[in-house]
């Protein structure tokens, strides 16, 4: 179907979501009616991140694409590295993702793999000051834990032939205890240049990151992006903040720097982000044992504040044909983002 004949449809639904967003600012009870309108929003677009009819629409509208561009460096691996030089050249330090999650074959979990270890090759050729990020269920995790497992060994090998480290992102909630597994799996046969993600949303999360402190692991701490149920994360944004303040002062604790845990903390939010920096200043920190890691076109007046004052800034790439439901996610963490994509429709 065209963008043609979808377009009344969608002129429509625009018009309903410009009015909703404003009228959830200024409706009666104010910061409360608003934060409630934000949270019905937050869980429409995670429902339509996994919706193929929207899927289908969005990727095929030309309208979309200016707005893309700000967050996916690209479709094309080559983009991808364009991104990350200019990056570097600024300063920051890159996290390179391949777009992709959920194969439904294993031949696409295998060129997957394929694809991460070329772009581990071109990053060691290139120079450039990059890392990997991967999805498990993109290298197959849902079809086979083992060959999620395999996959992920051929990339830890090509990484540390080139004197690099991949890091294992944290999906839904879902395949939490899959993904640690694997993780701990490989840390076991080894691979010691294998980091990982936990979500401060969950309630297992302390948990995890007292194992993972033990083992003296690379952990990136972020709130978490999806959808979950109440019986296994928070319900409340205030909540999840104070979880992801805990875990700062855990994952920075002395018996972490004692075990080399290297902590990575993604965050956009000045709260979180002060509660690092109070921390590290408190306990005399260097600041070469942590690092602020933030999305590609996200507040990047925040990203250079934090890196011209002398903080390692990480900043994630992501690039590929299935950047759909990345998107949607972002504009779930942040339902003002989604006026930037009306803005250009």
């Amino acid at each position: 179907m065209t963008d043609h004949c979808l377009l009344p449809t969608f002129t429509t639904m625009k018009r309903i979501i410009d009015n909703a967003l404003f009228l959830g600012g200024v409706a009666v009870g104010g910061y409360v009616a608003y934060t409630q309108f934000n949270t019905v929003l937050q869980k429409i677009l995670l429902e339509l991140s996994s919706a193929d009819f929207a899927r289908n629409f969005v990727q095929n509208s030309k309208f979309v694409q200016p707005i893309v561009s700000r967050f996916v460096a690209g479709q094309e691996m080559e983009d991808a590295l364009a991104v990350a030089k200019t990056l570097n050249a600024a300063g920051m330090l890159v996290s390179m993702d391949y777009l992709g999650e959920s194969v439904k074959y294993p031949d696409e979990a295998l060129a997957a793999r394929d694809h991460i270890c070329e772009m581990l090759g071109k990053i060691a050729n290139e120079n450039v000051n990059a890392n990997v990020s991967v999805k498990l269920t993109q290298l197959g995790l849902k079809l086979n834990g083992d060959l999620a497992f395999d996959n992920m060994r051929e990339i830890l090998t090509q990484a540390k032939s080139a004197d690099n480290w991949v890091r294992i992102d944290m999906e839904e909630s879902a395949v939490t205890a899959q993904t640690i597994d694997v993780f701990e799996r490989l840390r076991d046969a080894g691979f010691d240049n294998v980091g990982i993600v936990v979500q401060s949303y969950l309630y297992r999360t302390a948990d995890d990151v007292a194992k993972l402190i033990k083992r003296g692991a690379r952990v990136r701490l972020c709130k978490g992006a999806y959808d979950e149920p109440i019986e296994v994360a928070f319900g409340k944004k205030t909540q999840t903040d104070a979880n992801y303040v805990r875990l700062i002062r855990e994952l920075l604790g002395e018996e972490a720097r004692a075990n080399g845990v290297y902590p990575a903390f993604a965050t956009h939010d000045d709260k979180m982000v002060q509660a690092v920096i109070d921390y590290v200043k408190e306990h005399n920190i260097a600041t070469d044992k942590f690092e602020f890691q933030m999305l590609y076109g996200v507040r990047t007046e925040l990203q250079d504040h934090l890196r011209d004052l002398g903080y390692r800034v990480r900043i994630y790439v992501p690039y590929g044909e299935a950047w759909y439901p990345y998107l949607m996610r972002r504009m779930a963490e942040k339902p003002a983002n989604l006026q930037l994509v009306l803005a250009n429709l």
